[in-house]
């Protein structure tokens, strides 16, 4: 029969060889690279494989709160999924307050530490896409008509709210003459409808528009460019 300081000396040893193999383990399914993307407001969280996972083997846990809360919340949609991205769109709907998101990943029985994301606030970090642009010919002149892109259904809360209601907004114009591959600023200002005088007739023109946010000293990418011609 066994000494009883050994049988504890083995106890001991078998527990911490427990733990030294399973933190390296734990540690390997920890999901990297946890942040938010966002775009008008569109908030999703994502995230890359830990190093020991490859395939479909694994799920995902999603949790997030608001700054300065102390119980995180789990996101159903996303508890047990296979994805890599979570819609918090919803949960992170107050735009001015700052979240954070967390992941963890479970294979084979094994759960991974939770992996966080950095302070993200919706107002701030989200990309807004280029504005919305319809062009109509009016006696030899362009009428263009431009739009802030839509919020998302979670963001409304009350009806016919816009992008606008959250930034200052600056609309710019540009015409390019395609006979002289020649581009031009004509226009820079808060007004959505904006008309495009003095066109050379018998000539092919280009419209391309893009925003600017004075605040946050952004702008963002231009629209696709639509094209005319002048009879």
């Amino acid at each position: 029969m066994m000494p009883k300081h050994c049988f504890l000396g083995f106890l001991i040893s078998f527990f911490l060889t427990r733990i030294a193999g399973t933190q390296p383990a734990r540690e390997s399914l920890k999901p990297q690279r946890v942040q938010f993307q966002s775009r008008n407001f569109h908030n999703i969280l994502q995230w890359q494989p830990g190093r020991a996972l490859t395939g479909n083997s694994s799920v995902y846990f999603v949790q997030y709160k608001i700054y300065g809360q102390r119980q995180w919340k789990n996101k159903e949609d996303c508890w047990g999924t296979q994805e890599l991205f979570c819609d918090l769109t919803s949960e992170t709907s107050d735009i001015q307050e700052p979240y954070y998101g967390r992941v963890r990943a479970a294979s084979a029985g094994s759960y991974s530490d939770w992996s966080m994301t950095p302070r993200f606030t919706p107002w701030w970090e989200t990309k807004i896409d280029p504005p919305v642009m319809n062009i109509t010919q009016v006696n030899g002149s362009l009428l263009v008509i431009l739009h802030a892109p839509n919020l998302p259904y979670g963001c409304q809360k009350e009806k016919n709210i816009s992008i606008e209601d959250y930034y200052e907004l600056v609309y710019r114009v540009f015409v390019i003459n395609n006979s002289l591959e020649k581009e031009q600023k004509v226009y820079e200002g808060a007004r959505r409808v904006v008309e495009i005088e003095a066109l050379t007739p018998h000539s092919s023109y280009c419209v391309v528009a893009e925003m600017y946010q004075p605040m946050l000293d952004r702008r963002s990418q231009r629209s696709e460019e639509k094209c005319v011609e002048i009879p």
